[in-house]
């Protein structure tokens, strides 16, 4: 009896080259259905309608179709359980050796924001879900392919089985099979959870497999890279430059998140400002903001060159050749821009080993705004903290007003003391960071190891601190070393002893009431 497969696919992309090999080379029967009966039969191939194969018309508009226990009954059956083939025989039920199904387009349906919930709805498969699954299941006969990427590979597995298929491709098979399902369910659950505003009881998240990573943040970690493409780093050319590793992605992200306060890639928005982030480590070691790409580069470059060397760079406009030639004076990791000139990347193209990539705003803007941190047995999901500041909350807490430089330069500074690990201190002046203290386990600390940094350069700059101080230490030692102004959320119930530093000493401090802690 000749081998049966039923093919059943929304994306048709591939079938004919794939059903006239089974048919001209390897002797199957098909049965089909709908649009995909009707594209074989066109093309002239032998097709058995599904509704002949069951014997039961397809009803309820098509809803349908493939539900028949001449399907299931075929799909599912062990062929060496006496019990099975006896049912078969009885119900006169043929067996069915290879299922070849995609699912009704739902993702591409829900793309669009205005698709009513009914049209949603229809959109969800049901029949399909249920021969891939019946399929995945009873892999010890049956092969079940569900992308069209699947179906030269499974031809080429038939030639060199002269038909038959080995256990271990049909188990690879039905695992692709179920996650195919898996997915699909969760795009479904995700989109009714957002239209009705629920809170989901369980995490739901369909990542494919980006890149298999040379290993973790160390040598002895394996490290895998799950991305959607087009969102977030999934959306990335990289123009040139080694793979990524988990160290470079980490930093990346810190730097990518840095430069976006200023914004990025849109050049028209008032909100843009030219700006340039050095990343080493998770932590800016250097950050400025100019009237052009260069200039911001080579200040926030300038900030600490130290700590540049084999560092992370996220600039937020395009790169032209000035710039690259900038970036090319310092060994580098990675850079990161949304556009690169053609000279530009020829200029980069001396580094070959430099990582070089283009992310759009785009890309960004298609990300989820969840941010998931794993821990032992679990994970942790909490909103981005990636709002844009509201400076009309904050409030001067001193008899002295910031001059308007400071002012300036303190949005500067809690812009960027946001992205360093808490707890964190940044020294800024002038549109640049000058010293950063980041992770230690007291303010003062931080603020020794910024107020260090930037040395005699601190002398009139400005302090942010991402919390509040417990103690009067910090305002103390920043007047000491020539600071002018403060950034800090407030909220300590000793923030009358800081106040009280300040007015002692003249400084101006900002409260913000808003906390930044980065763990």
């Amino acid at each position: 009896m000749a081998p049966i497969a039923l093919l059943s696919v929304s994306d048709k992309q591939g079938l004919l080259p794939l059903a006239k090999a089974l048919v001209e080379i390897h002797g199957y029967q098909i049965i089909s259905s709908g649009g995909t009966a009707k594209l074989l039969e066109e093309a002239g191939l032998p097709v058995t309608r599904v509704a002949d194969f069951t014997g039961a018309p397809e009803i309820l508009g098509g809803r349908v179709k493939t539900l028949h226990p001449r399907v299931h009954g075929g799909i599912l059956a062990k062929r060496d359980d006496p019990a099975h083939r006896a049912d078969l025989e009885k119900q006169d039920i043929k067996t069915i050796d290879l299922v070849v199904v995609n699912l009704y387009p739902f993702r591409e349906t829900i793309k669009d924001p205005s698709v009513s919930w009914e049209k949603a709805v229809e959109n969800i498969d049901i029949g399909g879900p249920a021969m891939i699954r019946a399929s995945a299941k009873n892999h010890a006969y049956v092969s079940i392919l569900t992308r069209p990427d699947q179906y030269s590979p499974f031809l080429e597995t038939l030639d060199k089985g002269k038909g038959k298929v080995s256990t271990e491709t049909r188990r690879k098979l039905a695992l692709e099979a179920f996650e195919h399902t898996a997915s699909y369910d969760i795009a479904i659950s995700r989109w009714i959870t957002g239209e009705i505003q629920s809170k989901s009881t369980q995490w739901l998240q369909e990542l494919p497999l980006k890149q298999t990573l040379r290993y973790g943040e160390n040598p002895h970690q394996s490290a895998s890279w799950y991305s959607s493409d087009n969102q977030g780093w999934g959306g990335a050319i990289k123009v040139q430059g080694k793979e990524l590793s988990t160290n470079n992605l980490l930093d990346l992200e810190a730097a990518l998140a840095t430069v976006r306060e200023f914004g990025y890639g849109n050049y028209q928005s008032n909100s843009f400002q030219s700006a340039a982030v050095v990343i080493k480590h998770t932590n800016p070691c250097g950050v400025a903001i100019s009237d052009s790409v260069y200039k911001a580069l080579k200040h926030a470059l300038d900030a600490d060159r130290v700590s540049a060397f084999g560092g992370i760079v996220a600039i937020n406009g395009n790169v032209d050749k000035s710039t690259a030639e900038e970036l090319k004076s310092l060994f580098l990791e990675c850079v990161v821009a949304p556009s690169f000139d053609k000279e530009a990347k020829q200029v980069l193209s001396q580094k070959s080993n430099l990582r070089v990539l283009e992310l759009t705003n785009d890309s960004i803007e298609k990300a989820t705004r969840d941010n998931i941190r794993s821990i032992l047995g679990g994970i942790l999901v909490q909103e981005l903290d990636d709002q844009k500041i509201n400076t009309k909350d904050w409030e001067v807490a001193t008899k002295r007003l910031p001059t308007e430089r400071e002012r300036n330069d303190l949005s500067f500074a809690w812009k960027v003391v946001r992205h360093v690990r808490s707890n964190a201190i940044a020294v800024a002046l002038n549109g640049q960071s000058l010293g950063i203290g980041a992770g230690q386990m007291n303010r003062i600390g931080s603020a020794k190891l910024a107020i260090e940094s930037a040395g005699q350069k601190a002398n009139g700059a400005v302090l942010a601190s991402d919390g509040f101080f417990p103690f009067d230490d910090t305002i103390r030692f920043a007047a000491q070393n020539g600071i002018k102004a403060i950034i800090q959320p407030g909220g300590s119930i000793r923030d009358g002893d800081s106040i009280a530093a300040c007015d002692e000493l003249g400084l101006s401090m900002i409260f913000t009431k808003r906390r930044h802690f980065l763990h």
